[in-house]
């Protein structure tokens, strides 16, 4: 991709952000297994207006003796055995992922991305054991600093779950899709744009009626 019009170095005290979404096969990251993780790079346009420029995702391999969990695979409709899943092992997986998102760290002038998720504790969690296991040396996130959709939800359009926030903020939400990674990453990546943006007009707006006559 080329140099973006607006570099995000300034906006977000050097750390780019990157929206992930993680299916799992449970709630434990040490015990079960990683399935599908989706990444959503956001950057700044020419009006300054922050939007998603690039989109991955790919379903993982569990890894050796990960536990799965029954009540986790009906929720998510994962089925971690299906022969067309075409899933990669997570070494594969988060250096498909971490490759571009390194590169769009240094376009846009930036130190390391910061994790951007709806309750990321879930998210940076699994991301972080699988960065263990997979013995990853240098991670280009932050390791425990994120950005939370839901507590943002929650100010703003007064919701904390992601259905109900899009409804409200007028984003397209389909259940059918929902719980695919790659679907709630870019439903997440689209709440925190908005929210962005909203507060960047807000800002605009507030400096013009602070001027004299």
């Amino acid at each position: 991709m080329d140099t973006p019009a607006i570099p995000l170095d300034k906006r977000f005290r050097g750390y780019l952000p990157v929206i992930v979404d993680i299916e799992t096969a449970g709630f434990n990251p040490k015990k079960n297994a990683l399935l599908e993780i989706a990444a959503v790079i956001v950057e700044l346009d020419s009006n300054g207006d922050l939007g998603i420029t690039e989109r991955y995702s790919t379903h993982v391999i569990p890894f050796k003796n990960s536990e799965l969990d029954e009540a986790a695979l009906k929720f998510n409709g994962i089925d971690p055995h299906h022969p067309f899943r075409m899933a990669i092992d997570e070494k594969a997986a988060l250096e498909m992922l971490f490759k571009p998102i390194r590169q769009a760290i240094k376009r846009n002038n930036c130190t390391r991305a910061i994790l951007v998720g709806h309750n990321p504790a879930f998210d940076i969690a699994f991301l972080n054991a699988a960065i263990h296991r997979t013995q990853i040396k240098r991670s280009p996130f932050h390791p425990f600093s994120s950005f939370d959709t839901a507590t943002l939800g929650g100010l703003v359009y007064q919701q904390t779950v992601l259905a109900k926030i899009a409804q409200v903020a007028g984003l397209d939400w389909d259940n059918d899709k929902a719980h695919s990674a790659l679907y709630d990453a870019e439903k997440t990546a689209e709440l925190f744009c908005r929210v962005v943006n909203r507060w960047k007009r807000h800002e605009t707006l507030a400096a013009q009626q602070s001027l004299p006559g």
